[in-house]
């Protein structure tokens, strides 16, 4: 048995999705209930799958389905249809991307409202070029604004096997948060003398810096301290099968 509210939700992104062919944001949906914050949709919309009533296409960005509907909804669809809280706003424009995503994520394009945030992708780390070189500022990626902290972001694409052992394959896709700064152990993207660009895990001896793969065919390499700046850590990593 469905609540009201959950009722007239899962009616409002079912006809949304018949009209326009994906899911309304949550700022229609807030709107569309008259709620006044969107926590209360992302309860809604929890208890909704939990009944089985929506499914939700993670890492895909405006991507909720409708399983099924109650077995008493179509005298209910025209009772919710009529009421002015499931009614599509006037001014509805499919093509309006709402949020604020690039005023707390410096840097990053804007990309709607179901918690997804598009990053650059900057090329395949290779030898030779430090990350300004490897930018392509057309190239996007979709991340999930979960996997993303404060401050500035971008992705990367892996080339080699030198750090299979801690997960990451060729060919992955790994999100860096910007900076300067790393503590030991952690795994960074390094510039080193100013020309070679590497995604390993940082270790800091007297007035070295080791460099450690995680591939024991691969050897640690060690360079003075002011040879090495780090270009960001490792904070996520994505995979496509």
């Amino acid at each position: 048995m469905l609540t009201r509210k959950q009722y007239e939700l899962l009616v409002f992104i079912d006809r949304h999705l018949k009209r326009t062919g994906f899911s309304p944001s949550f700022e229609e949906m807030k709107e569309a209930l008259q709620l006044k914050s969107k926590s209360g949709i992302h309860r809604l919309i929890s208890a909704l799958e939990e009944r089985g009533f929506l499914s939700r296409r993670h890492h895909r960005a405006r991507a909720l389905e409708v399983v099924r509907l109650p077995e008493d909804a179509a005298p209910r669809i025209q009772e919710a249809v009529g009421s002015a809280r499931v009614a599509e706003p006037q001014n509805f424009a499919p093509n309006v991307i709402r949020g604020d995503f690039t005023s707390r994520l410096p840097g990053v394009r804007a990309a709607n409202e179901a918690g997804a945030v598009q990053l650059p992708l900057y090329g395949r780390i290779a030898a030779g070029l430090p990350i300004e070189a490897l930018r392509d500022a057309g190239t996007q990626i979709e991340v999930p604004m979960a996997l993303l902290g404060s401050g500035e972001h971008y992705a990367l694409e892996v080339a080699g096997d030198s750090m299979i052992e801690a997960g990451i394959l060729d060919g992955d896709t790994v999100v860096i948060r910007r900076g300067e700064n790393a503590e030991n152990g952690q795994i960074v993207v390094a510039l080193v003398d100013e020309n070679e660009v590497t995604l390993k895990r940082l270790r800091r001896r007297g007035n070295s810096i080791a460099l450690e793969p995680a591939n024991a065919r691969h050897e640690t390499r060690i360079f003075p301290a002011d040879a090495v700046k780090v270009q960001g850590r490792l904070v996520a990593l994505l995979r496509r099968y």
